[in-house]
């Protein structure tokens, strides 16, 4: 997903290493999906439209 967000936006991406099969996506401390509220991985597409959404408000 770090290298379809950085091809796509231009935009380097940190993966932050967890426990529990937690898997949130955040932006600036602010979580735009979660794994565990969603009950499922998010697609790449779904992350980067979320993404555009907030750089082109």
């Amino acid at each position: 997903m770090a290298a379809e967000i950085k091809k796509e936006l231009g935009v380097e991406s940190q993966l932050v290493r967890g426990g529990g099969g937690i898997f949130d996506v955040s932006v600036d401390s602010k979580r735009i999906f979660s794994k565990k509220e969603e009950g499922r991985f998010p697609s790449e597409k779904e992350i980067i439209d979320q993404l555009r959404a907030i750089t082109s408000s």
